[in-house]
């Protein structure tokens, strides 16, 4: 398969004036077309930085991103992102909002049709077109977020916590919905996730991220067959998997908190 996404030495660094915060540092990535990748790690690892930078809403301090072989420079129809939150405005309705990303970039009426009622239908939201998004679940909401994502037909979609504000049932459900739109859609994915099983269960990589400054720390294949239901995550492989990612995770938080005691009893002293 060709490279999709891939990113070189990537390093981000916040803050001057002589108070500075490395949230990455040398962060090299190649990610295949059509596939599905996570990156976890312990909380403030800079995995959302890493997302925005490869979105262009955030530029990186040293490195480069390119997509399709092309560095990226901000912000493009070729990369869409859905947010932990759904964002979707009150005003309009589930089709509406849908639409919107659509409408942005100019396309005819008849095309916003067909493709908003199309990836509405594929999200599983074909009937609640003319509901306001306080007459849906939260579930539903994400759903929302997803198509109107999808619509606008990007190549890569960037997904930050995604599922994070939903009640675990739902979360799961959204787990193997999200992989029955991937499957149809086949577009390259990368998710970032706090929830280790999620990541194994989606995935066809999983990139395991250092405390901060995030690096890679180990790239772990899921090697599990697809398609895949939510009855995988009971068996010995996929727990097998799972336990190896959290025990390197677990390496990082342990490391992390070391750090930050040496460096407090130093200040004390």
């Amino acid at each position: 398969m060709a490279v999709k996404l891939a990113t070189a030495g990537l390093s981000k660094t916040f803050g001057k004036g002589g108070i500075e915060i490395e949230a990455l540092r040398d962060v090299s990535l190649s990610i295949e077309e059509g596939e599905f990748v996570s990156i976890v790690g312990a909380s403030g690892c800079g995995k959302t930085t890493l997302l925005r930078i490869l979105d262009g809403l955030i530029k990186a301090s040293s490195g480069s991103v390119r997509v399709n072989g092309k560095e990226v420079v901000g912000p493009g129809p070729d990369r869409a992102f859905v947010f932990q939150q759904d964002g979707l405005m009150p005003w309009r309705t589930v089709y509406g909002n849908a639409s919107f990303g659509m409408e942005i970039q100019g396309a005819s009426g008849a095309a916003i049709r067909k493709r908003a009622s199309d990836f509405l239908r594929l999200v599983g939201l074909s009937g609640f077109e003319k509901l306001f998004p306080h007459e849906i679940s939260g579930g539903m909401r994400q759903r929302v977020n997803i198509a109107r994502a999808l619509a606008v037909d990007p190549d890569i979609l960037l997904m930050d916590e995604p599922f994070a504000a939903l009640d675990a049932q739902t979360r799961e459900i959204m787990q193997a919905e999200m992989t029955r739109i991937w499957q149809e859609t086949k577009k390259t994915v990368v998710l970032i996730t706090h929830q280790i099983d999620e990541a194994v269960f989606l995935s066809d990589r999983v990139f395991v991220f250092t405390a901060r400054p995030g690096r890679l720390k180990e790239e772990i294949l899921v090697d599990l067959p697809r398609p895949r239901n939510l009855s995988i995550k009971r068996t010995v492989e996929f727990v097998t998997i799972t336990d190896r990612i959290w025990r390197l995770i677990e390496e990082e938080v342990r490391e992390g908190i070391q750090r930050e005691q040496v460096s407090a009893a130093a200040g004390a002293a």
